[in-house]
C-alpha cells in the first residue's frame, strides 16, 4: 500500500515535468481494480463516489478546497410509528377482519367462476399506505481547507481494493491528497488530509449542514468536547420523526496542532450551531472521524414493543462508548485488511481483462460499445467488481441492502428506495462469490397480516419496508404491484441458499428453519383447489404475476416459488431439529396437489398466467413467470417424473418442451427496453437467463447493452440515464455480477437432496472472454471450485468440498458442452481435480 509520504513525493516530482499524459494516478490501484476521473463530481447519482460500511455510508464529489461529503445512516427513514403512532404497517384493523375475509372469499369466487378468470379489482383488500415513508439522506460534512491559487494536477478515485476514495490536486505549491472511508471494524468514518513532506497544511474546518439534503430540517449542531461535534437532529420536522445523531471528531497526529470547537451565537429560537477548526504544524496529518445512528431498533418491531421499532435515544447510544481508535494508521490499516478479507482473499475472477490506466472511467463508459470486442473486458471486469464492492459495502449492517444500497440523497427517494423484488436481486450474488447478509424485519407483523387479510392462522407474509409494511397497499388500483404476497416466499431463496452453500446447521436450526418455516406455513393455508379449471391442482388465488394488471389465479411465478419453498422444507427438515412431522407431511402432500406453475401456451410460449392472457408483443421488464430459469430451478432443473410434477399441465411435457417454451417467452419479452421501464436491472435479469440457456451471443449482448444504456460516468445504475439528475437503482449494480457468474459457472438447485446437482462449466462464455479465471466460487454443498480456461475452453478445474462434520453427502455431475466429465459424492475434505476437457 503506498504511504501518504511516498505518494505524495512521487506526484511533486512528476508534477514538476512540463507535460504529463494524462493517466491514473500514482496511487491508484496498479490492478486497475478502480474508477478514476480528472474533474471533480457535480451530480449526485452520476458523479459521487459511494464509500460505506453497511451501518454508515457517504457520497464523495471530490472536492478541492471544500469537500461536501453527502451522508447516509442505514436505518435513518421518514414515516413509521416514528411519524404516527398508530402506524400500523398497513394492515387492516382486526375489527375488520370478518368484513375481510368476506370480500377476499367474493373475489376468489368471482375469479374462479369468470370466463377469463379474473376479476378487475381488489381494492377491497388494501390499505391507505398512511406513513409508509422513505430513505433519507441525512446531511452533509462540509470540510474546508484555507488554501488560495490555481487547483491543477487534479485526479480523483476510488481505490476497491482497499476501499477507499481519494482526492489529490496541487495549490500554492503544495500536493494535497484527501482519503475517505468507511471502516466496518469500527463502524465509523474517516476523511483524512496529508499534504507533501516538508509542507503545511493550511487550517481546516469541519462543519455539519442539513440544509444542503432536500427536506431535512436543521439539526442541532453543538460541541461536546474541544474537538467533538455533537449532531442532533430529526427526519422530519412535522409530523414529529425519527431521532438521529452524528458525532464528529477531529484528530492531528502531532499535540502541537490546535483543534478548537466552536460555538456560534445564534438568534433566539434558532438551533445551535458550532464548527471544529483545526491548525496543523509542519509534516502533519489531520483527520475527522464520524459515527451516527437513530433510535430504530429491529428488536422492537414485534407485538410486545407494540411495533414502535424505538430504540435508546441515539445520543446515547454515541456518547455512551468511545472506541475510535486515535491513531489513523490503526483504522487505516484494519479497514484495508477488512476490505481485503472480504472482497479479495477467498474469491477472485478474471476474464481476461487489461487495465486501462490512461483513460478516466467516465471516458471508458462514453467509448463502451454494445456487443463490442475484447477490450470492453476491463470495463466489464471493473462492474463486477464494483457491484461485489457495493453489496459489501452496503449489506454488513443491521438492515439488508434496499433500493438504493444504503446511499439516498434528499430525504424523499425513488419508490421510497424500499425493498420487494430489490432485496431479492440484490443478493443474487452474494453466495456465490463469498458475501451474505439477512434480515427478519417483516415476520412479525407479517402474522397479523396473514391473520387479518388472509384470515390465516400460521406463519407470515409481506407485501416492505423497514417498519415492517406488510399489508397491501391501496391509492387506486394498485394490484398489480401490491398484491405480491409471494415476496416473502422469493426471500426464503436466499435463506435456503446460504444454508445449501455453507452447511451451517447452527444457523439453520436458530434462523433460517424459523424464517422458512414461518413462510411456508402460510402459503399452506392460502394454497385451494382449483375450482376454475377443476382439475384437481392447488392454486393461489387472487393473484398478479408482479406488476402485470391481470388479477387471476395460479400465476406462473406465485407456483413456482411456492413449490421452490415446499421443496427447500423437505430438503432441510433433517437438519433443523423440528420434530412437527405433521407439517412436514403436510408439505409434502400439498406440493404434490399444487399447480407447478408450468404450461405451454397457443404460440409456444411458456404461460405467465394459468388462463392464458400471454401476448406475444408483450415486453414487460419483469421475468416473473421464467423465474424458475434464474434464479429459481423449476423450469431449469425440470423433472418431468410424476412424482414430481403430480396433477398439474406439466405432467405431459418434457424438459426440452419446457425449455423452449421458456427461450420462447424470453425472446418475446425483449431486450429490456419496453415502454414500461428501460431499467437495467431488467436487462442484467435477461442477460443471466439467456446465460442459463446457454446462448452466449445474447446473454453478452443483454449485459453490454445494459451497461451501454444504463450505467452512469460513476457506473451506477440509472433508471432514466439521460436526465440531469437521474434516479439511481442498485439491483442492477449488483445483479450483474450474477449475471457474469451465471455465463462462467452454473450450479443450480434441485428439488431432492437425492438429485444429482449438476455443475455446469463457462455454459455461456463470449467470444469477448477467451481466456480466464476464476478462484473460490461457491456452489451449492459447501463446495468450492476453480476454474482457468483458455481459447474458449477450460483448461483447469478443481471441486474442495468443507471440512467439518456438517457436510451433507449428496451426488454432484460436472458438466462442460454437454458432456459428463466427473461425478462423485460429496464428503467432507474431498477434493477433485478435472485437467481434461
Amino acid at each position: 500500500m503506498w504511504t501518504y509520504r511516498a505518494f505524495l513525493s512521487l506526484a511533486q516530482l512528476l508534477f514538476l515535468l512540463p507535460h504529463v499524459a494524462l493517466t491514473a494516478p500514482q496511487a491508484f490501484p496498479t490492478s486497475g481494480n478502480g474508477l478514476w476521473f480528472s474533474q471533480r463530481g457535480s451530480v449526485w447519482s452520476k458523479d459521487y463516489l459511494p464509500i460505506g460500511n453497511g451501518y454508515l455510508a457517504a457520497m464523495v464529489p471530490g472536492g478541492t478546497t471544500q469537500e461536501t461529503t453527502q451522508l447516509n445512516l442505514e436505518s435513518l427513514w421518514s414515516g413509521g410509528p416514528f411519524a404516527d403512532p398508530l402506524y400500523n404497517g398497513g394492515n387492516k384493523q382486526l375489527s375488520e377482519q370478518t368484513v375481510t375475509a368476506q370480500a377476499m372469499q367474493s373475489i376468489r369466487q368471482t375469479i374462479f367462476q369468470s370466463a377469463t378468470g379474473d376479476i378487475d379489482n381488489i381494492e377491497s383488500l388494501a390499505t391507505d399506505a398512511g406513513q409508509y415513508g422513505s430513505y433519507a439522506g441525512a446531511g452533509h460534512l462540509l470540510s474546508s481547507i484555507n488554501s488560495t491559487g490555481a487547483v491543477t494536477n487534479y485526479a480523483r478515485w476510488l481505490d476497491m481494493d482497499q476501499g477507499l476514495a481519494r482526492t489529490s490536486w496541487t495549490q500554492g505549491g503544495t500536493n494535497l491528497l484527501r482519503t475517505t472511508f468507511c471502516s466496518h471494524p469500527t463502524r465509523s468514518c474517516v476523511e483524512h488530509m496529508a499534504a507533501s513532506s516538508g509542507s503545511q497544511l493550511p487550517a481546516l474546518t469541519y462543519a455539519f449542514s442539513s440544509a444542503i439534503e432536500a427536506g431535512l430540517p436543521v439539526a442541532n449542531v453543538t460541541c461536546l468536547s474541544s474537538n467533538t461535534l455533537l449532531v442532533e437532529g430529526r427526519v422530519s420536522a412535522s409530523p414529529p420523526s425519527m431521532k438521529y445523531a452524528f458525532v464528529f471528531r477531529a484528530f492531528s497526529s502531532s499535540s502541537k496542532s490546535q483543534i478548537q470547537c466552536i460555538q456560534f451565537p445564534v438568534p433566539s429560537g434558532t438551533p445551535p450551531n458550532a464548527t471544529l477548526h483545526v491548525t496543523p504544524t509542519k509534516d502533519t496529518d489531520v483527520w475527522v472521524a464520524w459515527t451516527g445512528d437513530t433510535e430504530y431498533n429491529m428488536d422492537a418491531g414485534d407485538v410486545a414493543h407494540g411495533f414502535s421499532f424505538r430504540g435508546a435515544d441515539p445520543v446515547t447510544k454515541l456518547t455512551g462508548s468511545n472506541t475510535l481508535p486515535t491513531n489513523f494508521q490503526t483504522i487505516l490499516n484494519d479497514h484495508t485488511a477488512d476490505v481485503r478479507s472480504t472482497l479479495s482473499t477467498s474469491f477472485a475472477l478474471n476474464i481476461g481483462q487489461t487495465p486501462v490506466l490512461d483513460v478516466p472511467t467516465d471516458v471508458l463508459k462514453t467509448r463502451y460499445s454494445i456487443d463490442g470486442p475484447a477490450n470492453n473486458a476491463y470495463l466489464e471486469w471493473v462492474l463486477f467488481n464494483y457491484g461485489r464492492y457495493l453489496l459489501a459495502s452496503s449489506a454488513r449492517g443491521v438492515l439488508p441492502a434496499n433500493l438504493q444500497g444504503k446511499w439516498g440523497d434528499g430525504v424523499g427517494n425513488a419508490w421510497g428506495a424500499d425493498s420487494n423484488i430489490n432485496i431479492q436481486m440484490n443478493y443474487w450474488a452474494a453466495e456465490m462469490t463469498g458475501l451474505s447478509s439477512l434480515t427478519k424485519t417483516w415476520a412479525p407483523r407479517g402474522a397479523e397480516t396473514a391473520q387479518v387479510l388472509y384470515n390465516i392462522s400460521r406463519g407470515w407474509v409481506t407485501h416492505n419496508e423497514i417498519f415492517g409494511h406488510t399489508g397491501m397497499k391501496g391509492g387506486g388500483n394498485t394490484a398489480l404491484w401490491a398484491n405480491y404476497p409471494e415476496s416473502a416466499v422469493w426471500m426464503m431463496f436466499h435463506v435456503w441458499d446460504h444454508f445449501d452453500h455453507t452447511n451451517d446447521v447452527n444457523w439453520w436450526k436458530s434462523q433460517g428453519w424459523p424464517l422458512v418455516k414461518g413462510v411456508a406455513s402460510f402459503h399452506l393455508d392460502k394454497l385451494m383447489p382449483d375450482l376454475h379449471f377443476a382439475d384437481s391442482t392447488l392454486v393461489v388465488n387472487p393473484c398478479n404475476s408482479p406488476e402485470q394488471p391481470p388479477i387471476t389465479l395460479g400465476c406462473a411465478h406465485a407456483q413456482q416459488v411456492i413449490w421452490q419453498l415446499f421443496n427447500a422444507v423437505e430438503k432441510g427438515f433433517a437438519a433443523s431439529g423440528d420434530t412437527d412431522t405433521a407439517f412436514l407431511a403436510e408439505v409434502q402432500a400439498k406440493r404434490a396437489q399444487m399447480d407447478k406453475g408450468l404450461k405451454v401456451g397457443s404460440w409456444g410460449q411458456l404461460q405467465e398466467w394459468k388462463v392464458e392472457k400471454d401476448s406475444p408483443t408483450d415486453t414487460h421488464r419483469h421475468l416473473s413467470h421464467l423465474i424458475g430459469l434464474y434464479p429459481g430451478y423449476a423450469i431449469t432443473s425440470f423433472d418431468p417424473s410424476p412424482a414430481v410434477q403430480g396433477n398439474g399441465p406439466a405432467k405431459a411435457y418434457t424438459k426440452d418442451q419446457i425449455m423452449t417454451a421458456a427461450s420462447i417467452s424470453l425472446d418475446h419479452r425483449g431486450d429490456g427496453n419496453g415502454p414500461d421501464a428501460d431499467s437495467g436491472w431488467e436487462k442484467a435479469w435477461r442477460a443471466a437467463a439467456w446465460a442459463q440457456l446457454g446462448n452466449s451471443s445474447r446473454f453478452y449482448h443483454e449485459l453490454s447493452f445494459a451497461i451501454h444504456e444504463n450505467f452512469g460516468p460513476n457506473l451506477f445504475s440509472l433508471y432514466n440515464p439521460f436526465d440531469p439528475n437521474p434516479i439511481f437503482q442498485i439491483d442492477a449494480n449488483l445483479a450483474y455480477p450474477a449475471a457474469v457468474m451465471n455465463a462462467l459457472l452454473q450450479a443450480p438447485d434441485v428439488a431432492s437432496i437425492n438429485t444429482p446437482l449438476v455443475i455446469t462449466l463457462l455454459p455461456a462464455l463470449p467470444s469477448q472472454w477467451p481466456s480466464g479465471s476464476i478462484r473460490g466460487a461457491r456452489v451449492r454443498g459447501g463446495i468450492s471450485v476453480d476454474l482457468q480456461w483458455s481459447k474458449g475452453k477450460p483448461t483447469t478445474a478443481s471441486f474442495t468440498v468443507d471440512s467439518g462434520a456438517n457436510v451433507r453427502q449428496r451426488p454432484v455431475k460436472v458438466v462442460y458442452a454437454g458432456r459428463v466429465l466427473s461425478s462423485f459424492n460429496t464428503s467432507a475434505g474431498l477434493r477433485r481435480n478435472i485437467n481434461s476437457f
